[in-house]
């Protein structure tokens, strides 16, 4: 059988440039979270007023986007803690999670991450740290499309469950 051709018998996911389970998807993730903590803030608009005049709501938004990335992070993880991976193929023993936050939205530990980065970019009014989480989203929603098609295959009702579940933002998207 070609390498670009899937398995009948679905062990191994096929052959393809992200790795057989996601894994150069991992390093990718990995990159662009190192870019993030590494990139410089720029704003060419951003003054000493400015910053004076919105430290409260800029602080407000930081902790409330940091107190959903933790329950995201921390009740998905908890969720999944006999599955977690942190390949996005599911382990040969998965049960689909549906309820806990699961039941708020599919993918809690990737909206974790983008809830971070978004409370960061308020807080700094950074405009290079928001076309990296730009980048950012599209790179986890091709991760999830790409996680979300093994998960099909493995559990039948997932595309039930991912009809009425929205991927990252509560009830938006």
């Amino acid at each position: 059988m070609p390498p670009d051709q899937t398995p009948s018998n679905r062990n191994e996911p096929a052959a393809a440039w992200h790795g057989r389970r996601g894994e150069l998807l991992v390093v990718a993730q990995f990159v662009l979270f190192l870019a993030f903590a590494l990139l410089p803030r720029w704003n060419p608009w951003l003054t000493p007023d400015l910053l004076d005049a919105t430290a409260v709501p800029r602080w407000a938004v930081l902790a409330v986007s940091a107190l959903i990335a933790l329950a995201f992070g921390g009740l998905g993880s908890h969720a999944l803690k006999p599955y977690i991976t942190p390949l996005p193929y599911p382990v040969d023993h998965s049960q689909l999670v549906t309820d806990g936050v699961y039941a708020i939205v599919r993918h809690p530990l990737y909206s974790a991450l983008l809830f971070s980065a978004l409370g960061w970019i308020c807080y700094t009014l950074s405009l290079s740290h928001l076309a990296l989480l730009v980048v950012g989203g599209l790179f986890f929603d091709y991760k999830a499309g790409k996680e979300e098609l093994w998960l099909t295959e493995r559990h039948p009702d997932y595309p039930a469950y991912a009809a009425r579940v929205k991927k990252f933002v509560p009830w938006v998207y």
